[in-house]
């Protein structure tokens, strides 16, 4: 099965992310990057999924002119750990102290997609639990220097060095930690008239 039902749709995906662009073009389906400005602030009383879904209908939301035929994909991902969110680190001192934070302990990255045509918006989640090894404040810092990790959640990108030597353990699907879990994306995609 090949998306055949997209054929003659203009899938637009909304984000900026080249691991989301070429998730998506892994899989076959003929996209458009299209780029809106959003404030992503979120209400502390927000917890876990409730997060990362606010923020992909955020997203959604400023596409209020999608014609008959268009599909829209928006996503976000956070990192969830000891009851909090790790959301972009700021400056190389915020991204230590996430890594650090990480470090020797498990925590769950969320990635949330929302699929919006004329017609309806939905919101899905998935959810994966990653371990880390206990990291030397060498190798943390030898990272930030060298991949500049501040584009992403909790200050680490998965296929990047730092999850290739530093990741012991994870539980749920590599995509989903990567920011799209697409066997979920395809799924709904899928499911479109």
């Amino acid at each position: 099965m090949n998306l055949n039902n997209l054929k003659n749709k203009r899938v637009i995906l909304a984000s900026g992310s080249p691991r989301r662009q070429e998730i998506l073009k892994s899989i076959g389906v003929d996209f458009e990057v299209e780029l809106r400005s959003v404030d992503e602030v979120f209400s502390h009383k927000l917890k876990h999924h409730e997060i990362s879904d606010y923020l992909a209908q955020l997203k959604a939301e400023q596409f209020d002119d999608l014609k008959p035929n268009d599909v829209l994909i928006t996503g976000d991902t956070i990192v969830w750990h000891q009851d909090k969110a790790l959301n972009k680190p700021s400056d190389s001192e915020e991204a230590f102290e996430m890594l650090q934070s990480l470090s020797n302990t498990t925590h769950e990255v969320i990635s949330s997609f929302c699929i919006k045509t004329t017609e309806k918006t939905e919101t899905f989640y998935d959810t994966t639990q990653v371990r880390f090894k206990s990291l030397t404040e060498d190798e943390i810092w030898h990272y930030i220097h060298t991949y500049q990790p501040f584009d992403k959640a909790g200050a680490y990108g998965i296929q990047e060095w730092i999850g290739q030597v530093g990741i012991s353990e994870i539980k749920g699907s590599f995509y989903t930690v990567m920011g799209f879990p697409i066997h979920k994306v395809y799924t709904e995609l899928s499911l479109l008239n």
